[in-house]
This record gives C-alpha cells, structure tokens and sequence, in this order.
C-alpha cells in the first residue's frame, strides 16, 4: 500500500544533475587537521557532493570513543569554508539538532540506533519544527519496515520536506560476509510504498570492511538509489572508530570512477516493446503460479480434513524433510537459488500449516 509523504524531489534540494548524490567523509571528526586533510583531498576528487562525518558517536558499549563533541562541528564550518562542501553530521537528541544549525550544518542525518526509538525520533522532530533543513534518515538496526517508514512520518509531520531514507543494511544473527546484511527487499518495500522518497545506500555499514564496498555500492545503483553515503578518512588504518570499513579520499575517487550508472527508463520505443512483451510473459507466467498455488492448496485443505478425521497430527518432519529434499534437487538441477528455494518452500509450508491448522479446529459437516 503506497504512503503519502509531504516531501519535495531531491533535485529540488541538492541538483547534482545526471550523477547520483556523493555524501563521503570519516566515520568520526577526530582532530581539525584530520577532518580539514581528508576534506580537502575529497572535495578535490570533483566526486563528493557533502562532507559528512561523525561529531556525537553513539557506541554499543561504554568506555569506547564516544564522539569528539561540539568542538567538531567548528573543524567541520572551517572545512565547508575552505572546500565549499556542504556538510552533515548526525543528530540524536534536540541539543545536537540545536547545535549542529548553529554551526552551519547544511543536511542532518538520524542514525538507526535513534530510528529505533520513537521517542527519540520525536524529539528530534519537535526540535525541527520551523527549520527548512535537509533530513536523511537511516533504517532501524533491526529489519522493522514500519519503524523506518514511521520515523520519516514523524519527521515529515514537523515540516521537512527535504526528506531522504539512508539503507545501511540490518541487524541479523546469521554469520555473512556483511556487517549489516542488506536486506535489499526491505528497501525495496520502502521505495515501492513511496516512490517519491530519495533513498541513499551506506555500503559501509553494510560491509564492514572496505573490500565488499564497490559490489554493494554497483548493486546500489543497479536498484536506483539515488546516492551514496561513504565513510572515507586520509589514513583509515589509525582511525579512532570503523576503520576497517573506511576508504581513502583516492581509493573512494577510484571506486566511483568503476561504477556503472544505469537509467531507470529509457526513451528507445524498440527497447520499451520489447521489455513490455517480457513483462507480458513474466505476468502469465504469474498468473499460472498463482493458480498452481491456489490448485495446491485446496489439497492442502483435503490433507487436513484427512488428517482430522484420522486424528494425526499436522505437522509431519519427515515428509517436511522430504519436501526440502527433492525440490532442492529440482530446483538445482534447474539453476534455481538454494536458499531462494527453500525461503519458497517455506512459505508454502507455512501456509500450508496455517489452512490445516484452520481445519483441524472446525468440526467435520456431519458433526457440525
């Protein structure tokens, strides 16, 4: 179901014309002759648009670096006026929202700790009411579209309209490659029920390390982001915070210049018949799986008007077993994903179980 958002286009707000939004910088402002070196080496790359980086840090435990404090954000003001890089910083509380506009800042951002907390996101936007100021808003450390999608409501509610969602991947117990895993169906979500609303990718936080950075940073584009938000410091190896998943200003230059920028439409009408045939083709087939599925599960219900009157149990582990076994087969045989397979069959098993749960609480017509 899409949502209205009072919002204004990004172009309207920061015009980087053809090229996608370049929001880089250290994870953490550590000294002025750090933020001021890495500044001027970003802006002289002509690739980043905003100079980001990190003044209140708020950590998982405490005793580790918690932000250099409010004398941050006047290296920051000296390095927006030496390169003419607008700069950004992020916010958790209203003093921050306070300080932060007192000093220049020119785009805000909400981290995904502070996404978490309704309370917190309202207070940051009680503190915004009135200010015509740029706001980007990171997902939840957890996968919780709503919570996302509630704090730029309650954002927008306080009159920004210069709104933008940053994706910077989820929280998961599962071991991966990633530090955050992307979750890229999440954002994908988003995007659908507000096609209007800028989303920014942060491959950073979603990596963890700088190796992973450019395929995540393509795939990025490859789904229409509009940006990226990238931490990059003059020497990541003596960082103070995040310094595995930090770029130098040269490496990130180098890594922008790789990327493959790809059109969402395109003005060709022999590209167009063609897509809209594939598009035709993939709906049909659409449809049949939809009644293959439908055709499934009304001998799911007979299986559970079966299994009621014979009084034996739903669920049965090893025909379960069996089912993951010989589709997986299949399904590799026919170079289909493993895990997209068995994440299908699941959710027909699920389904499954829900309709014969249903029956095996009704009582049998001749009974009834």
């Amino acid at each position: 179901m899409k949502q209205t958002l009072d919002i204004v286009p990004l172009k309207s707000w920061f015009d980087t014309g053809d090229a996608p939004l370049i929001i880089a910088g250290p994870c953490s402002a550590e000294t002025e002759e750090q933020v001021l070196a890495t500044a001027h080496l970003l802006a002289n790359t002509g690739r980043v648009n905003v100079l980001r980086a990190g003044i209140w840090k708020p950590r998982t435990r405490p005793g580790e670096f918690e932000g250099i404090g409010s004398i941050g954000l006047q290296w920051l003001r000296r390095a927006k006026e030496e390169t003419g890089l607008p700069i950004t910083t992020e916010v958790a509380t209203a003093k921050h929202v306070e300080e932060a506009l007192a000093a220049g800042v020119d785009i805000l951002w909400i981290g995904a700790r502070s996404t978490a907390n309704p309370f917190t996101v309202q207070e940051i936007a009680d503190a915004l009411k009135g200010v015509d100021v740029p706001v980007l808003v990171k997902n939840p450390v957890n996968p919780d579209l709503s919570l996302w999608l509630g704090a730029l409501e309650r954002i927008n509610r306080a009159g920004v309209k210069k709104l933008a969602a940053i994706h910077r991947g989820f929280s998961s117990y599962e071991k991966t490659a990633f530090r955050n895993e992307p979750m890229w169906d999440i954002a994908i979500q988003l995007k659908t029920m507000v096609p209007d609303l800028p989303v920014i990718n942060d491959p950073s936080h979603i990596c963890g390390n700088r190796e992973l950075i450019p395929y995540i940073a393509q795939k990025a584009f490859d789904m229409d982001m509009q940006g990226l938000i990238v931490e990059s410091h003059i020497d990541p190896s003596v960082a103070w915070t995040d310094a595995k998943q930090q770029v130098t200003p040269q490496a990130l230059s180098d890594l922008l210049a790789n990327l493959a920028l790809r059109h969402a439409k395109s003005d060709d009408p022999v590209f167009e018949d063609k897509l809209a045939q594939l598009r035709k083709d993939i709906d049909k087939l659409d449809d049949q799986i939809i009644k293959i599925l439908s055709d499934r599960m009304k001998i799911v219900e007979k299986i559970g008007e079966y299994k009621r009157d014979n009084n034996v149990t739903i669920l049965q582990v090893s025909r379960w077993d069996e089912i993951i076994q010989k589709r997986s087969n299949v399904a590799q045989a026919l170079k289909l994903d493993k895990e997209f397979t068995v994440k299908l069959l699941e959710l027909i098993h699920n389904e499954s179980i829900r309709k014969q749960n249903e029956i095996m609480n009704t009582k049998p017509v001749a009974e009834a």
